[in-house]
């Protein structure tokens, strides 16, 4: 998701907390409902965590990553879309999981600096190209 202030690109960034209580700076994600398209998915899942809603413009890669729980492995793999910011406000209240504890418009240019995983760091890189274009 982008949005263009006074010239200057930003992106809304969610917080949550990690099994270790710890407080995790990450895009939006999440996972997808019956009859969606990854696109729908990714459009729904921006509005829910951030309460902004946007329009998909392009594709931007694949994250896959797998974890365990206590009682099994868990692989994932996260399609991201660079997403026009059309209306909303920002907030978390509308997260059904109630994962998100906090939302904040981050400059896309700085987004590197409070993102927490790299792969994620990399996804806002990918943005800024799209946006800047070739340097």
């Amino acid at each position: 998701m982008v949005d263009v202030i006074d010239g200057r690109a930003r992106i809304p960034l969610i917080a949550r907390r990690n099994r270790r209580a710890r407080i995790e700076w990450c895009l939006p994600k999440g996972h997808v409902e019956a009859g969606e398209t990854l696109v729908q998915t990714a459009e729904r899942e921006v509005a829910e965590e951030t309460g902004i809603r946007g329009r998909a413009l392009t594709t931007l890669g694949t994250i896959e990553y797998r974890f365990s729980t206590p009682s099994h492995r868990i692989h994932k793999l996260v399609y991201h879309y660079l997403l026009e910011a059309t209306g909303g406000s920002l907030t978390v209240e509308n997260d059904p999981d109630r994962e998100a504890i906090e939302a904040a418009w981050v400059a896309l240019d700085e987004a590197h600096l409070q993102l927490t995983f790299p792969n994620e760091r990399r996804i806002a890189q990918l943005a800024w190209q799209c946006l800047a274009g070739p340097a």
